[in-house]
This record gives C-alpha cells, structure tokens and sequence, in this order.
C-alpha cells in the first residue's frame, strides 16, 4: 500500500505539484514587480508574497507549525537571523513570519527568470560573495531599507546545509545589528530537509516547525571589541539548541 503511495505522489508532484511551483512563482513574481513598481513593495510582500509560500506548503502538502509568534513586534525593526536547510525555508518565511522585511541574498539569486528582477525591484540586497568590497557595499545599501518595522532577513550561513548539520554562521548580519543598534531576531526553522533536500526536487510532504525566538539586544555587546563574535555565538546557540532538542543534528 505503501508503495502505491509513493507511486501516486511521485506522479502529482511531477504532473501537478512542480509545474504548480514553476507557474505560480512566475505568476507572484511578475506580480510582485508591477506592486513594487507602483511604489508598494511592503504590499507585493505581503499579499502575493504570503499567498505564494503558503500555497505551495499546502498543496505539497506541509503542515506548519508556528511557536514563538508572541517574540515578534511588527511595529519594531530587527536583524532576522535563520537557519537555512532547504528551498522551503523561503515558502515558510514568506507565508507564516508574518511581518515585512527585506532578504539578504547571494548574487547569483538576481539572475533567476521573474524571481531575480522581482527581489530587486522589491529592494532585496543581492550579495557577491566572492568580492568583499561589493558585499560591504551592498550591506551598507541594506541600511537604507530599515524603516518603519521593515526588518532585514539574513541566512547566516550564507548557503543551505547539504549535510544537514547547521554551518558556521558569517559575521554580516551582527555587524549590522551592531552598526544600526537593531535587535537580533533569531528563528528557528526545523523539518525543511526532510520535505525538500538541498539541489533536489524530490519533494515529499512532511511537518515544519518554525520558531521565533525572543530577540536578542545588543546593549550587551555594544561597547565589546568581540561584540561581533559574541552576538553570532549567542544567536547560533539559540537556534542551534532548539534544532538540537527537535531532533535534527547541528
């Protein structure tokens, strides 16, 4: 029986799921830049945004469970830090986070079909990971979008885990939080591996977990010359520990 139903889904997810995925991502996409483009990115982000990410988790399916949502103040600007295990985190951030903010994203995003002309007319920060000064130059420029609870969402990582264990974290979104006096928002994103690995599209259906966890002040850490490293130590431990506990190795 078990085997019928595999047989079954792979033949949805081939017939009906991914050109689900193809075609509503072009769809949201394009949508997104006419929004944008009238002058309301945080109105593309929230609507199609949202829509998008949860009706792609619902048609796989995946069923979402948020722990935390008290943690986050949609009126307070932060530096969102989350782990990054799959293509997924990104349907869940958009569909259950709940609030506005822009990605810090690795520069080979902005040459995606729709999707790349879509994050930069949104004002997503496009990273070059191989060229220092660029990057600086591109964070300074995330500086910019900070406004009215708009927060800046980063991967910390800097690229999905393929192992499944959670990388070492990159010290750019802390110096940020230090440089603008923000709040570290750490979220914790638990079961996306297991629904959709790393450079695969063998999609199965599946649990998530999402957790927001209390953000992290950085009064402590303001006037400390290893302010930086401490900060991104502390936000990997809470997200780490939390994994840990779920089950799933760091």
């Amino acid at each position: 029986m078990k085997n019928k139903l595999n047989v079954l889904y792979s033949i949805y997810r081939l017939v009906f799921l991914l050109p689900f995925i193809a075609v509503s991502t072009a769809y949201s996409a394009v949508s997104m830049t006419i929004i944008s483009m009238l002058g309301k990115p945080e109105l593309a982000s929230k609507i199609f945004g949202s829509y998008w990410g949860r009706a792609i988790c619902h048609l796989t399916p995946v069923n979402v469970e948020i722990s935390g949502s008290e943690n986050l103040n949609k009126n307070k600007s932060y530096i969102i830090a989350a782990n990054h295990q799959s293509q997924y985190d990104i349907f869940i951030l958009y569909g259950w986070l709940n609030t506005d903010f822009t990605w810090v994203a690795k520069q080979e995003l902005r040459k995606l079909p729709f999707v790349g002309f879509a994050m930069h007319k949104m004002g997503h920060i496009f990273i070059n990971r191989s060229n220092r000064q660029e990057a600086i130059h591109s964070l300074d420029a995330a500086r910019n979008k900070i406004r009215n609870g708009i927060s800046v969402l980063f991967f910390p990582e800097g690229t999905r885990t393929k192992s499944g264990e959670m990388s070492t974290f990159k010290k750019g979104a802390f110096k940020m939080a230090l440089d603008l006096e923000l709040p570290v928002l750490p979220v914790s994103i638990i079961g996306t591996r297991d629904i959709m690995p790393t450079n695969s599209f063998d999609i199965h259906p599946g649990r998530v977990k999402m957790i927001i966890h209390p953000a992290i002040e950085i009064e402590p850490y303001k006037n400390d010359a290893k302010g930086v490293i401490k900060l991104m130590t502390e936000t990997r431990a809470v997200i780490a520990n939390s994994i840990k506990n779920e089950g799933i190795n760091t």
